[in-house]
């Protein structure tokens, strides 16, 4: 049995146990073991770190800082994330069975982000007013919210808190980012960076634990300011009740299911290519993931036998192996799901043209790449999240028809489409129904555009400046530049 290694959250600058001593274990999915233990969070420890942000906000040095110079801590942030990709790489891709490959890559780009918002940091601006009093000077700055509660899940967590706490302290906040009860190592080792960047002890602080208590007194404790929370539908109605306690503003990036529509003028290889990294990448374990293939008649069948021959072909094994190009899934819940979600389509009328079954002769949370072809779209598992690599294939003949079909959807996050009519591109992706949309490509992401969902795929926005000003509320100050006294109010004029 491996040696397990012992976890500890980050409060106020120090590495602490829970105060009673609570844990939990996280397996390697691709193995079956437990490799890791996490303090399980009291509600006494959410609030002391609640409380560290709170006053490393309002007294401690990072309040005192000029926005120049939390923006070089943030820079310096970033190249030590860079510096440190392929050990949190290695260590995201054991607690998560992601592959090595993406976690290692991902982890250098995420860098970008702590770039991007170091260099914003000084560039939020306040704004004078034509007022339409002649006496009067107004103007208005934009001041930092507080204490932000940041929730993340296990499958991109890095990216994550970086979409989070970057724009939250570019614009002067503190944060309690709580990792998933599934699996926060990288989390905690991504932790071990904030204080040699410069960010003063108290600005993050990094919990774990599960919903309740940890989940359920940090989303409702009073002293947090925002909520920024990506997750599930069920977690999410959780979270915005509790928020009813403490009228923190929220943002939800949620699930998706997301369209991904292919026209008969397409670039075919190009369009399978897109199709595969958008359903199989990261073993379909993205809220992003192309889902739900729309393929016009016209070329569906020559599409599809190309798709499945590449997915009968994925190589699937040991995600830190580098000739590996799918892993496992994370957690033995999402596989029962899947599981469960491919039999019911199949006595829906579903027809499976590869994969369909777990993976014979592996011990881990292995799925194989799945193609069904759906002759109904009110199917279940067309709009069901899976959450794993089984993509759902619909035919259509009418631009008009993929539109309504694509649109209707409980989710609205992403949706890819591929054309060679640049027309028709800007008036399909202005009817899609999502927070973004990739045309003749799928899953491009930068610090500098905005990602966000509508619908029950959430609502707010993450990247870019708009984050920025989200993590902000303006001041108006009011200044009277008469010499003359304030008027008596009681008096006569």
């Amino acid at each position: 049995m491996p040696a397990v290694t012992a976890y500890q959250m980050l409060i106020d600058g120090q590495w602490v146990d829970a105060s009673d001593g609570a844990r939990y274990d996280s397996v390697d999915p691709a193995i079956g073991d437990v490799w890791a233990s996490m303090p399980e969070a009291t509600s006494d420890d959410v609030d002391r770190a609640v409380r560290a942000a709170e006053a490393a906000g309002i007294s401690g040095r990072w309040a005192s800082m000029t926005p120049t110079e939390r923006g070089k801590c943030l820079r310096r942030l970033g190249d030590l994330l860079a510096d440190a990709s392929e050990t949190l790489g290695r260590i995201e891709t054991r607690d998560t069975g992601k592959m090595f490959k993406e976690t290692r890559w991902q982890a250098k780009y995420i860098a970008e982000y702590f770039h991007f918002y170091a260099g914003a940091a000084d560039k939020i601006e306040g704004r004078t007013l034509p007022i339409d009093k002649p006496d009067m000077f107004v103007f208005t700055n934009r001041e930092p919210l507080g204490v932000v509660a940041a929730i993340v899940p296990w499958n991109s967590q890095l990216f994550l808190t970086a979409v989070k706490i970057g724009p939250a302290l570019a614009a002067g906040n503190t944060v309690v980012l709580k990792g998933s009860e599934c699996s926060a190592a990288p989390i905690l080792e991504f932790g071990k960076l904030i204080a040699e960047a410069g960010i003063p002890d108290g600005v993050v602080n990094i919990i774990t634990g599960h919903g309740d208590p940890c989940g359920r007194v940090l989303t409702s404790h009073p002293r947090v300011a925002r909520v920024s929370f990506t997750g599930g539908p069920v977690s999410a109605g959780h979270v915005i009740r509790n928020t009813a306690e403490n009228f923190a503003e929220l943002s939800l990036e949620l699930g998706g299911k997301s369209p991904f529509i292919v026209f008969d003028d397409a670039d075919i290889d190009s369009a399978v290519n897109g199709s595969v990294a958008g359903i199989f990448a990261a073993s379909g374990q993205s809220c992003v993931a192309g889902s739900r293939l729309y393929l016009h008649d016209a070329i569906a069948d020559s599409f599809l036998a190309k798709m499945t021959a590449i997915a009968n072909s994925i190589q699937i094994g040991d995600p830190q192996a580098e000739d590996t190009q799918m892993g496992p899934l994370c957690t033995p819940a999402q596989i029962d799901h899947i599981e469960t979600q491919v039999a019911r389509a199949v006595e829906q009328g579903g027809r499976i043209l590869a994969g369909g079954r777990r993976v014979d002769g592996m011990d881990g949370l292995f799925f194989q790449p799945t193609i069904i072809e759906c002759p109904d779209p009110s199917m279940e598992i067309v709009d069901t999240e899976l959450f794993g690599p089984v993509l759902a294939v619909l035919r259509f003949s009418d631009e008009d028809d993929v539109i309504a079909q694509a649109n209707r959807s409980v989710h609205g996050l992403a949706a890819g489409l591929f054309t060679r009519d640049s027309a028709r591109s800007m008036r399909v992706a202005r009817r899609l129904r999502a927070g973004i949309v990739w045309v003749n490509t799928y899953r491009v992401i930068s610090p500098i555009a905005e990602f966000g969902g509508s619908k029950q795929s959430g609502y707010g926005r993450e990247s870019g400046m708009q984050a920025v000003y989200d993590y902000t509320r303006p001041k108006t100050v009011w200044m009277n530049l008469s010499d003359d006294p304030v008027a008596n109010p009681f008096e006569p004029r």
